[in-house]
């Protein structure tokens, strides 16, 4: 069966760790697919990613895996026996649930990251419009972290928080070059999109500086930033 599937995000370079995780296992899977820029009110779920496989939309990373390694005979965890499958859905759920919360306070509610990233989404729009969108949006986003717990802290709990998870993570990464063993897995293109996110030099924050106190974690970024994004220019950072 030939793929046809178009992977929708919010452009390039991605600023959506769900969506990175979701354009990491494609390229893992070794299919062809093309990538376009879309808002979370075009996706049956209301968030990105959501992908278009011959016309059926499908939304939500995880379902989104699911999705291609029923349709085309992949498993991204081949090679891993029944317990190491089970650990690495739990590191996924250590990371979606928890690291990428802290990594969003950061970007999205410390006011001068929010100025510098998350506001410029709305550039493009009427310039009379512009306020409003960046606020309504930033309201959401708030209400969503409050909903998920994170926000209901203060920003250094935040912090504590969000390093309690990166120093599991190192500690489950220790010395492998990646998390499951010798070779990249389903569970390393979730790790990658969240300590990306965390990582990149584009924000400042405590978060980013602990996370640069794990230099296996730092190594580990740029190990899978240069198998999956060798033209990034991160890589040469």
């Amino acid at each position: 069966m030939t793929p046809t599937i178009t992977l929708f995000g919010f452009g390039l370079p991605e600023v959506s760790p769900f969506v990175t995780k979701t354009e990491v296992q494609l390229k893992m899977a070794g299919l062809t697919f093309t990538k376009e820029r879309a808002g979370p009110d075009t996706s049956p779920k209301g968030q990105l990613p959501f992908i278009s496989d011959g016309g059926k939309l499908i939304a939500d990373s995880t379902f989104i895996r699911t999705h291609i390694e029923k349709t085309y005979g992949i498993d991204l965890d081949e090679g891993l026996d029944v317990r190491q499958r089970a650990e690495a859905w739990a590191i996924e759920r250590l990371i979606e649930n928890h690291l990428t919360g802290s990594m969003a306070y950061a970007r999205w509610l410390l006011p001068e990251n929010f100025a510098k990233g998350p506001a410029h989404f709305f550039d493009g729009a009427p310039e009379n419009m512009r306020e409003a969108l960046r606020q309504e949006v930033l309201g959401a986003v708030t209400a969503g972290l409050k909903a998920q717990g994170v926000a209901r802290h203060a920003p250094d709990e935040v912090v504590e928080l969000g390093d309690r998870s990166l120093g599991a993570l190192s500690t489950l990464l220790g010395d492998k070059p990646y998390l499951m063993g010798d070779r990249p897995v389903g569970v390393d293109a979730t790790a990658f999109g969240a300590l990306a996110g965390t990582l990149t030099p584009f924000f400042e924050s405590e978060l980013r500086r602990r996370a640069e106190g794990h230099a296996n974690l730092v190594a580990y970024t740029a190990r899978m930033m240069a198998r999956y994004f060798p033209d990034h220019p991160w890589t040469t950072v």
